[in-house]
């Protein structure tokens, strides 16, 4: 199958959609499938086109869901676009975030096969959505078929675009993140380590929470070492830091994806206590992979994939306390670590990308179908079509 994916994002930054597309195409190449990625670009990498990924569109950091999107405004890209496609040959075009602008409806404006649109986000509301709808409704009706990533990501788009959706989760690589990797020495010393993992500066991350909860967790476990990788300005900490003698958090920064599940090999928990506004918990299937026992906020993006008790253990947001208790009945009960870790690594199977490839090849071809019946009733006399339909 010869298939297009379509990120609307700057492909030279890091992003949930952009690692979903990257993965996905790997996967579709490994299968024998012929794929091309399209997506935004920044100045300092400018348009390029290496026979695989065509990056166009100058991209821009704009506020999205308490974190910034880099997306494209170009007028150009239109145009761009259209001798992109009508140079191409293609089975589906697979669009991440199919309305962002400018790149994803400029793609579907010129397409004309099979279009299927993935909606991966989850957040209370969507001025964009809101205020252009009657012009987004006519992109919307150019997909043939919509996919959501979750439950969360697939109430909030059907709030503004009533549809069908059929969810085909985020996937993990099983061969990146799993129980065989090796720990950091460093870190190897016998202390308990929490992990941490995500842009900690993101209010919706819920850093603060953890943060919070360090003091609670050091009067049971007082050399408890905080771990945190990704990045972010730590100053804002310091001070609560020193204030209660918390001297030994680990700043670590960006790390590698080589070296990341090296990270979480490390700790004796991962801790996500985000506040809301995520759609799917992809650092969560990071942890089950790695071995690593969970604790999590219980949030709609993240109740999605880890079963309370089972796989995980979920906690009220904005809860430092709930977060501490939490973390130190993890941290104090080794048979619990043992039943979360042996069930996480049975439940996490089901997000490996090769799954997630075949079930959407199978939304594939049923869009193809779709469109070529949707294109046979289109040429039928009407009074034929008025006794089929």
């Amino acid at each position: 199958m010869r298939i297009l994916l379509v990120s609307p994002f700057d492909f030279g930054y890091p992003g949930g959609v952009n690692e979903h597309v990257t993965q996905l195409d790997r996967q579709f190449r490994s299968m024998g499938h012929s794929t091309r990625i399209i997506a935004a670009t920044s100045p300092d990498v400018g348009e390029t086109d290496d026979g695989h990924i065509y990056r166009v569109g100058m991209a821009i950091p704009v506020p999205s869901n308490e974190s910034m999107a880099r997306v494209t405004f170009s007028p150009a890209v239109t145009w761009k676009v259209r001798q992109f496609m009508r140079a191409q040959t293609f089975d589906v075009v697979h669009l991440h975030e199919p309305l962002t602008p400018l790149l994803g409806p400029a793609v579907l404006l010129h397409s004309d096969v099979a279009n299927v649109g993935t909606f991966h986000a989850a957040r209370p509301s969507n001025v964009m959505y809101m205020y252009l709808k009657p012009v987004l409704d006519l992109f919307f009706d150019k997909l043939d078929a919509r996919v959501a990533v979750s439950e969360a990501a697939r109430e909030f788009v059907d709030s503004y675009f009533p549809a069908d959706y059929e969810i085909v989760p985020n996937g993990i690589s099983l061969d990146q993140f799993h129980e065989s990797a090796d720990p950091l020495p460093e870190f190897m010393d016998g202390r308990p380590n929490i992990l941490f993992v995500g842009r900690f500066n993101e209010p919706r991350k819920g850093f603060r929470y953890l943060i919070r909860a360090m003091p609670m967790i050091r009067s049971q476990f007082p050399n408890a070492r905080l771990i945190v990788v990704g990045q972010g300005v730590s100053d804002r900490y310091e001070r609560f830091l020193e204030h209660n003698g918390i001297n030994d958090v680990v700043f670590a920064g960006f790390v590698s994806a080589q070296d990341l599940p090296r990270y979480y090999a490390s700790a004796d928990v991962f801790v996500a206590p985000s506040t809301g506004r995520e759609s799917f918990g992809l650092i969560l299937l990071e942890g089950l992979a790695s071995g690593t026992p969970v604790v999590a906020s219980s949030i709609a993006g993240y109740s999605g994939v880890i079963r309370q008790g089972i796989d995980g253990v979920l906690v009220e947001p904005k809860d430092p306390q709930a977060l501490a208790l939490a973390i130190v009945r993890v941290l104090a009960d080794a048979s619990l670590r043992e039943r979360l870790v042996a069930s996480g690594r049975e439940h996490v199977r089901q997000f490996s990308w090769a799954v997630v490839a075949e079930r959407l090849l199978d939304v594939y071809q049923r869009a193809i179908v779709s469109r070529s019946t949707d294109a046979t009733r289109q040429a039928w006399p009407k009074e034929i079509v008025g006794r089929r339909g």
